[in-house]
């Protein structure tokens, strides 16, 4: 009889300090950006839905991890990591006025955190030995979708009534590019380290399957 063998992987502490102190750090800054949207650069910027919004994404996996795979699997740190470093690297960028100060950010924060979302997405809910073209298929669907839902919610949340709105379908149009883009190439990213035989352990659903009887 074939059965499964829950198991515990190991994960660099590293990646774990990481983790922890990305959504520490996240959790403050939203709380600075809730009290001063002007010194956090999110003046009409949305600093309340961020406040709302990202730690219920950043807190997604544990929850998840939680109700439905502790008992079965590690903790998924570094889909986990993935997923905070979308939300830090943007509420800290606005801090830091990068969004204005550097033309091509924000074609990089939809590049990289679209791709992030993807490479998660795709670590929790694909086996390592899953075909490229799967991959692809997971992570274009899950970033392609995900863009759309960002553009949609910054649509209503700070554009729809700013000076800029004018502006706003091309840089929609390009927001969404980026986002793609950055999906399949996180996708690629993820399937060659698969090959490699790295990132193999990250994901609750790689258990080893015994023999037994």
């Amino acid at each position: 009889m074939t059965v499964v063998v829950p198991v515990r992987y190991e994960t660099s502490p590293t990646v774990r300090l990481l983790d922890v102190v990305a959504k520490a750090v996240l959790v403050v800054l939203l709380l600075m950006a809730v009290l001063d949207p002007v010194g956090s650069n999110l003046q009409d910027k949305a600093a309340e839905a961020r406040a709302i919004g990202y730690p219920l994404l950043a807190f997604t996996v544990p929850v998840i991890w939680w109700l439905f795979w502790k008992d079965r699997a590690s903790f998924p740190w570094v889909p986990d990591l993935m997923v905070t470093i979308t939300c830090f690297t943007d509420i800290l960028g606005n801090r830091m006025d990068l969004y204005d100060r550097i033309s091509w950010f924000d074609n990089w924060m939809h590049f990289q955190n679209t791709g992030l979302l993807a490479a998660a997405f795709v670590l929790l809910t694909l086996h390592h030995a899953a075909t490229r073209a799967r991959v692809i298929e997971r992570a274009l669907a899950v970033g392609a979708t995900g863009a759309i839902a960002w553009e949609i919610a910054e649509y209503f949340a700070f554009i729809s009534g700013h000076s800029e709105r004018q502006f706003a379908y091309v840089d929609t149009l390009s927001d969404l590019g980026w986002g793609v883009a950055g999906s399949f190439v996180a996708a690629l990213v993820i399937h060659g380290l698969w090959r490699r035989g790295q990132l193999r352990e990250t994901a609750p659903q790689l258990r080893p399957i015994a023999e037994v009887g």
